[in-house]
């Protein structure tokens, strides 16, 4: 019989950690990635949809290594690109996406470096190919293909100096999620939500909500705390599901603030929180170890998976099912 949505998603995440941990030991030419990175003091994060978001992650843990990076919507930069000469960063988990064929095509590109899960792909064949384990993902929407992104990059950013021992540590021995089911049932009552955060943890965020959306075909906004709180929070009711990340930081993020506002107008957030503090009162909290950069970013993402694959299975019959998309879009080729 042939596997439902929900099945492939399954499937994939099943094995996301095993094949995120060979990624890490073993990609591609990680250290001329680096050094071509280093060179260049200037990097560009390209990428669409959840590889965008998966970008999005690395961009601050790349300039905490010193690096001048910037992460934008491939089929933006097209149209807008940045003057001088950076490193580029093509994120695709096929490899085969009409942006990125538009972009490679007919350009030298001996010096691009394509992150990718499709060793075949025209991706892969860059200058400096970093390959993720595993095959390309077949479920809709990402959830593997993001894991392994992050431990792609890892490799990269290991050899520009970061500690990635605590990264290792995590995908070896993956975190218990706990009792998922009060924030399940949130968000699966839910008609429309938001996903909340800082740092690193803003492009887990954005990868939720893309999720969400695509699997629960309910609106949904990634957004910033800050940007949150100017304007969009009119947006919270009764039918909206408000989810927050916190990580372990000596910058304060205000998340207690922002969610006891929310809770004084009837707004029962969910938490997904790795900072090592007490849980909010009164929040829905899935609380994670504490961890922050690389760390926080992977636990971060695997929970919300658990927890928006979960959801979206009950407010839909055919979860994982694309009604109007394909896996992989030509949209940006034509």
């Amino acid at each position: 019989m042939k596997p439902t949505g929900l099945d492939l998603l399954n499937a994939e995440m099943s094995r996301q950690f095993t094949d995120a941990r060979a990624t890490l030991a073993d990609c591609g030419p990680v250290a001329q990635a680096a050094d071509h990175i280093r060179a260049k003091g200037r990097l560009m994060l390209l990428g669409m949809g959840g590889s965008h978001w998966a970008n999005r992650m690395v961009e601050p843990i790349y300039r905490a290594a010193g690096i001048d990076a910037t992460a934008q919507a491939l089929s933006e930069y097209m149209r807008a690109p940045l003057p001088g000469d950076p490193a580029l960063i093509v994120t695709s988990q096929s490899g085969a996406s009409g942006e990125v064929l538009r972009f490679l095509d007919g350009q030298d590109d001996s010096q691009i470096i394509g992150l990718t899960l499709a060793p075949q792909s025209r991706l892969a064949q860059v200058g400096l190919p970093i390959i993720g384990a595993g095959g390309v993902e077949l479920a809709y929407a990402a959830t593997r293909s993001l894991l392994i992104t992050i431990a792609m990059h890892a490799a990269i950013l290991h050899r520009l100096g970061l500690p990635v021992e605590g990264l290792e540590a995590a995908l070896a021995t993956p975190a218990s999620l706990g009792d998922l089911g009060p924030a399940v049932d949130a968000l699966a009552a839910a008609r429309n939500a938001v996903f909340v955060a800082r740092g690193s943890l803003q492009g887990v965020a954005d990868a939720a909500a893309l999720s969400l959306m695509e699997l629960a075909r309910i609106p949904v906004l990634g957004l910033e705390a800050g940007q949150f709180r100017h304007g969009p929070f009119e947006m919270a009711g009764a039918d909206t599901a408000v989810v927050f990340l916190r990580a372990q930081s000596a910058e304060p993020d205000n998340i207690e603030g922002l969610a006891a506002e929310l809770m004084a107008h009837g707004v029962r957030p969910i938490v997904v929180d790795l900072s090592g503090q007490p849980a909010i009162a009164g929040c829905i909290t899935l609380q994670l170890p504490a961890a922050d950069g690389l760390v926080a970013a992977a636990n971060g993402l695997v929970g919300l998976q658990a927890i928006v694959v979960a959801a979206a299975a009950r407010m839909v019959p055919d979860v994982g099912t694309p009604l109007w998309s394909t896996k992989v879009t030509s949209g940006e080729s034509r």
